[in-house]
């Protein structure tokens, strides 16, 4: 069974940072893309930050210079530093996996950016 455990997500001021995380379970972490994508309401799902299994990122326009995708492969993790940050960043996010033409997503961590 694959299990997705986002965490780090709150409440902040704009201009704030966050760290989110994600735990993996249930997949060959070091063999798979991870991702993170969020979704504000009334707007549909969007990507964030992909890192392949071989640390090749790449990021939204949106979140360019100032979050940071990584992966710890020992610790099963992936994370999202968001520095930075917007009230437009304000939504759900979460994190995804792809191995062997499956992806498996995460319930959602709360992000939420005050002006």
């Amino acid at each position: 069974q694959v299990l997705l455990v986002e965490s780090g997500g709150g409440l902040v001021q704009a201009g704030g940072s966050l760290r989110l995380s994600c735990v993996a379970s249930g997949i060959i972490f070091g063999g798979s893309g991870m991702g993170w994508y969020r979704q504000a309401p009334g707007k549909q799902r969007e990507l964030v930050a992909r890192i392949t299994r071989y640390d090749s990122t790449n990021y939204a326009d949106f979140v360019k210079g100032r979050f940071a995708i990584s992966r710890d492969n020992a610790k099963n993790t992936v994370y999202l530093q968001m520095n930075s940050l917007k009230p437009e960043d304000t939504g759900v996010y979460y994190c995804r996996a792809d191995q062997l033409g499956s992806e498996y997503w995460g319930q959602g961590t709360q992000v939420t950016v005050s002006s």
